[in-house]
């Protein structure tokens, strides 16, 4: 299915729309409420990801295929592992069998779990027999994901002698693996991160909890870009807290400075997103190693409003569902731009020319999807494989056409 995007109205719009829960929070709260039933939920995301996550913890045996669903590919190889009834091939896509799991599968070789490589080495898919895991300690590299961590984070509270993880290197998306940490507490698990070293106590069971889960800040960010992008348009997003998890909520601090400003309503728990009159720099530059899944966004919206940008602490963008640095450099230079991307950054050069009615490719990313929809309110675009965006944010397309856009599927 291809989507055929123009701007309706670029000014004047004002719309609210209500996102399903943070993706993130609700694949972690999944495998805690897996090992306390008496957890409950509210808000759960509506992704293809946190369902495949769903339906992959009904079994414990046979094969269990999450596709494209990365996080659930980390969370499952631990909490499988842990699980002495379990035996299972975990797999997943061609591109999922590309994406290293090496790192976790040695921290849970080295706690005594059974795991077995079954094409590739370092790489889905994976023989998993569940054994019970009584040492206390291990050690991991955390310059390449955090959900290797906050995998063995989740399983730990129901290991015999809970789990103490000492972290090695410098930690890629830190506010991640604060959200996990931060979430056991909230449900009452004993936790405490400490410089390199992050201890959790063995929990038999928890009082009854709910917890409500935010809304999805990454998925904001497309609303961000569309306020950027259009004139005058207010837009309010619900389910939002002043107080986050999510570290992509660090996108009210970045979009000020691309003509966005956001309001907190914390009686409805909300937030409003509108343009500013503030001067917009020519180019700007930001660090993303904390929130990488908005680079893409970022860059985007940098384009179409004629800026340059450099991004930096990216490197993870080169292991998700496509190297999206690649991706995005091929998608935008189609447009006109001017981009230089290395294995860590990207570089692009200001340009005030977008090219009309230019056939996007989404390479199976959902992000790259959604990152170039709110172009349409400069350009006419055309975006390929639309229905991509159900990994993450399944109405999408509905939602960005009450800002102000006009999408026709082919």
């Amino acid at each position: 299915m291809k989507a055929v995007l123009s701007c309706k109205k670029s000014k004047g719009v004002s719309a609210t729309i209500q996102i399903s829960g943070s993706k993130s929070e609700s694949n972690r709260l999944l495998i805690l409420q897996s090992q306390f039933p008496n957890l409950k939920t509210e808000n759960l995301s509506e992704s293809d990801d946190t369902m495949v996550l769903q339906k992959a913890l009904m079994s414990n045996n046979g094969e269990v295929d999450i596709h494209h669903a990365g996080t659930a590919m980390r969370f499952l190889t631990a909490y499988f592992a842990t699980q002495p009834d379990a035996s299972v091939v975990l797999t997943g896509s061609e591109r999922m069998q590309q994406r290293p799991i090496k790192i976790l599968v040695d921290a849970l070789l080295d706690l005594g779990a059974e795991i077995k490589y079954l094409k590739n080495d370092g790489y889905p898919p994976i023989a998993i027999s569940g054994r019970k895991i009584v040492k206390d300690t291990v050690a991991i590299a955390a310059n390449v994901s955090s959900q290797y961590i906050s995998a063995l984070l989740l399983v730990a509270p129901s290991l015999q002698n809970g789990l103490t993880i000492n972290i090695k290197g410098e930690i890629t998306s830190a506010p991640y693996l604060q959200m996990t940490v931060a979430l056991l507490q909230k449900i009452g698990v004993p936790c405490i991160f400490s410089e390199n070293n992050i201890t959790v106590a063995p929990v038999s069971k928890i009082e009854n909890r709910a917890v409500l889960i935010e809304s999805d800040w990454s998925s904001a960010s497309y609303f961000y870009s569309i306020v950027a992008l259009s004139e005058e348009t207010s837009i309010t997003l619900k389910g939002y807290f002043k107080n986050s998890l999510q570290g992509d909520s660090i996108l009210a601090t970045i979009y000020e400075s691309l003509g966005v400003s956001t309001s907190y309503n914390e009686e409805d728990a909300s937030i409003t997103l509108t343009k500013n009159k503030k001067q917009l720099a020519e180019h700007i530059m930001l660090h993303l190693a904390d929130a990488p899944d908005i680079a893409q966004t970022i860059a985007v919206t940098c384009f179409g409003l004629g800026l340059g940008c450099k991004l930096t602490g990216l490197h993870t963008l080169k292991i998700k569902e496509t190297d999206r640095l690649v991706a995005l450099k091929t998608e935008l230079e189609k447009l006109g731009a001017k981009i230089k991307v290395t294995n860590e950054a990207l570089e692009l050069v200001s340009s005030e020319k977008i090219k009309e009615s230019i056939k996007i490719q989404t390479y199976n990313d959902h992000r790259m999807a959604m990152a170039f929809a709110p172009l349409a309110l400069k350009k006419s675009i055309q975006i390929d494989d639309a229905g991509v965006v159900s990994k993450s944010f399944p109405t999408f397309w509905e939602d960005i056409q009450k800002a102000g856009l006009k999408v026709d599927f082919k």
